[in-house]
């Protein structure tokens, strides 16, 4: 440290330490609030839900589930058509209500909020018409057979269309790994923003940044790639899909990271420190969408991590969900980050606003007529 910079009396020190502990308490503050503000009350909000019912019954069961606006039906078919809808993700779960006992069908691997949402409220619902259907006949004073009054008190039948598999009972895998991947990204984020700038800038420098950021998404997608089969986590997932998933939510992380830092500096690295902190919590890893408050949900949906946890999600539990939109969402921020690495490097320098590509050119075409120049001393004899 030098001179200039050291401090020189114990006012000085008070004050700076004071604007420390100030800075602090205020940046802990300030993500509490937000911490429960977007998860102390998940509030559901719009649950997509399937419905199979036939008209004389779908009026009463719409009111019902879209009441206060928990739940968005969609009609379908037959089972076979609602089971598709889980699969693909279109729907969390859905109520075949089309038989005398109606029946569950819910998706246990697509979030374990809805699904306890869903068989709580299906439970409730059914338990309550049960309930209500026993006492109006004991009212009128009739009679059942024991088979048909076992038949009504049942519990009601559900159906697990996804589960969760064994290794991952409680679906806090796909947090783990967006968090090491999330975190990883900014670690190097932070490193190589203090490495390049040590060195000139120049078109040279632009692909050696480039070619770092993705030689590490590919060691960091093999690290965590690697990891999850230490624990048997997504043993039935599409492994190469899986890495290339990985990999580029790793590229989307440091590469947007990465031109934050070309733009504004070191300070440009607090953005992989903002998709750890702020991004992983919305990212719909342990909070649902759905159960998150508007701005939280849109935001974290296009966000690195929110692409990631959703195109992850899909990959290890509905290979028959479409993707494309989550891996459109990394590609722009990794191809914009990327793109914004390399055109900085070619831009002018700030002390002589010559690029470094024209002073390479300078440099040869002024050493080539200083060649030519030079006098050739005749042979001695």
């Amino acid at each position: 440290m030098s001179d200039d910079t050291r401090i020189q009396s114990v006012h000085q020190f008070r004050r700076f330490a004071l604007v420390v502990c100030l800075v602090g308490v205020a940046v802990q503050l300030a993500l509490t609030a937000y911490y429960l503000g977007m998860g102390h009350k998940a509030t559901p909000h719009g649950v997509p839900v399937g419905l199979i019912a036939p008209a004389a019954k779908r009026a009463p069961i719409v009111e019902l589930l879209e009441r206060d606006g928990v739940f968005a039906v969609s009609d379908y078919a037959n089972v076979t058509d609602l089971e598709a809808g889980i699969k693909s993700r279109q729907v969390y779960g859905g109520v075949d209500a089309s038989a005398a006992q109606p029946h569950l069908y819910l998706a246990s691997a697509a979030g374990a909020a809805a699904a306890s949402l869903l068989r709580g409220t299906y439970t409730a619902v059914v338990g309550q018409q049960n309930a209500q259907q026993l006492a109006e006949l004991a009212e009128r004073g009739d009679t059942i057979p024991v088979a048909q009054a076992r038949t009504i008190a049942a519990i009601p039948a559900v159906t697990d269309v996804v589960p969760l598999p064994a290794d991952d009972v409680n679906g806090a895998s796909l947090g783990f790994l967006t968090q090491a991947l999330a975190l990883g990204g900014t670690i190097a984020s932070v490193g190589l923003g203090r490495l390049i700038p040590r060195t000139r800038r120049s078109w040279k420098r632009g692909l050696g940044h480039l070619g770092t950021l993705i030689v590490y998404a590919l060691g960091s997608a093999a690290a965590v790639h690697w990891s999850m089969t230490w624990f048997g986590v997504g043993a039935g997932a599409d492994h190469p899909e899986m890495f290339g998933i990985f990999a580029l939510l790793s590229l989307a992380v440091t590469g947007s990271t990465a031109g934050a830092v070309a733009l504004f500096g070191p300070g440009g690295a607090l953005l992989g420190g903002l998709y750890f902190t702020v991004g992983t919590v919305i990212s719909g890893a342990s909070i649902l969408p759905e159960f998150l408050p508007a701005f939280g949900r849109h935001l974290g949906e296009n966000l690195p991590t929110g692409a990631g946890v959703q195109a992850v999600r899909d990959n290890l539990y509905f290979p028959a969900a479409p993707i494309g939109a989550h891996l459109l969402v990394l590609a722009l921020y990794a191809g914009l980050g990327c793109l914004i690495v390399l055109v900085t490097n070619l831009l002018p320098n700030r002390g002589d606003r010559t690029s470094e590509v024209d002073l390479d050119l300078r440099d040869r075409i002024e050493g080539h007529e200083h060649r030519e120049s030079v006098a050739i001393p005749p042979a001695v004899a």
